[in-house]
């Protein structure tokens, strides 16, 4: 899995939670077969990565309940 370095280093909030949705938007863009993805040669996490760290996409925190 590859961030781009420039933006984690400024990345201010939890790295985790952004690791996170990282991953689950990158399993959202290849079952959808984003074509984008070959765009940036199949490397389909730093791709949402990127979408994530430039706001293109959101995501938010839902709390367990207990």
């Amino acid at each position: 899995m590859i961030f781009p370095l420039e933006q984690t280093v400024k990345f201010t909030d939890n790295i985790y939670e952004a690791t996170v949705a990282a991953s689950r938007r990158a399993y959202q863009m290849a079952m959808i077969k984003d074509p984008s993805i070959e765009e940036n040669d199949g490397k389909v996490v730093s791709l949402a990565a990127k979408q994530l760290f430039n706001a293109e996409v959101q995501y938010r925190r839902i709390e367990e309940k207990k």
